[in-house]
């Protein structure tokens, strides 16, 4: 009876971390710390180097110059039996979206115009059965109430929102939001990311 109720809480599926930045680190430590459960591979897709402004990856161990997606293999200790850790040491574009292969696909790149890239990332996830997880807006100081709901639920006040609706997105794709925007003026805290990586993968 235990022994059965044991083998029922190993790790199983997959999850791809498609973006592994500040937020993207956060999330991939939560992921890799589920005891008794979790996902059985975890994917990191992401062409960047660790920078010296990278302070959450230099204050875990990490060295500058280094890939950011290598570091999450490197800190998971866990033996390949029970939890892989897959870097991809390259940016996702149109060329290469036969990479999104996990059951789940968290998207979480930054920097730029990203809209048409998560678009194509959530296509490409939902061609393969896969459901998908993004972000919306989350600059914050910690106080801000962050809604997680899917993307047909938002009202049209959400600039993100509206861009991944222009794409072709307008169902099937959960996002997290602050609801504060660059526009805004206000800083993005590691109080916010916290809670946000918390939120995802609970």
């Amino acid at each position: 009876m235990i022994q059965d109720m044991e083998n029922n809480k190993i790790p199983k599926g997959s999850i791809d971390l498609v973006g592994f930045g500040r937020l993207g680190l956060r999330t991939g430590i939560n992921l890799i710390q589920i005891h008794r459960g979790g996902p059985a591979k975890i994917t990191v897709i992401d062409g960047q180097k660790i920078s010296e402004s990278d302070i959450i990856f230099l204050l875990k161990g990490a060295k500058a110059g280094t890939y950011k997606s290598d570091f999450l293999k490197e800190i998971s200790t866990q033996k390949k039996e029970f939890r892989e850790v897959v870097s991809i040491t390259e940016d996702i574009n149109e060329d290469n979206l036969d990479l999104i292969t996990g059951d789940v696909v968290v998207i979480e790149i930054a920097g730029g115009n990203t809209i048409p890239t998560a678009a194509n990332i959530i296509k490409k996830a939902h061609e393969n059965g896969s459901k998908t997880i993004g972000t919306a807006g989350i600059f914050g100081i910690g106080d801000e109430e962050i809604v997680v709901k899917d993307i047909s639920e938002f009202d049209d006040s959400n600039p993100v929102v509206e861009e991944l609706r222009k794409e072709g997105i307008v169902k099937d794709h959960m996002l997290i939001s602050t609801n504060t925007f660059i526009r805004d003026s206000i800083p993005i805290t590691p109080y916010v990311l916290d809670e946000i990586a918390n939120i995802i993968t609970k």
